[in-house]
């Protein structure tokens, strides 16, 4: 599939399935080879789209605010998968309650993925690092 190849989806127990179709189709419409495995996705069904495809990177999306607990320990599992180098973003509301972004975009970054987002953010935002972080013009 080349190296456009992105898994997406909705870790966790969050049923949110609108942003995580309204990625698919950004990213899609960017020329990336979209896998969207959809809502209710655990880490390993993330991993497991990731080697079938080839992905080249995992964007994990948390709507219900669980994300932190959802997401901790997905970069160590990519490396005991034999797929440590993958790109990892994560996006949405990552935890409850209103709480000063910095500190969750830190606590993301220290669990292993190459980019945090907050919510409201913008698809073409994240294109545009992936693009980048990828190589891709």
């Amino acid at each position: 599939m080349g190296n456009k190849t992105i898994v997406t989806g909705v870790i966790g127990a969050d049923v949110h399935a609108v942003g995580n179709r309204i990625l698919d189709y950004a990213f899609s419409q960017a020329g990336f080879d979209v896998v969207n495995i959809g809502v209710l996705a655990s880490q390993e069904e993330f991993i497991q789209a990731a080697i079938e495809t080839g992905a080249k990177a995992i964007l994990v999306s948390s709507l219900y605010g669980h994300g932190e607990m959802d997401c901790r320990g997905l970069r160590e599992k990519c490396e005991e998968s034999g797929i440590g180098e993958i790109i990892l973003y994560a996006g949405g509301n990552l935890v409850v309650g209103k709480q000063e972004w910095e500190p969750v975009k830190e606590k993301f970054l220290e669990m292993g993925f190459n980019r945090v987002y907050p919510p409201g953010t913008l698809p073409e935002e994240a294109i545009t690092h992936l693009k980048a972080d990828l190589n891709i013009e």
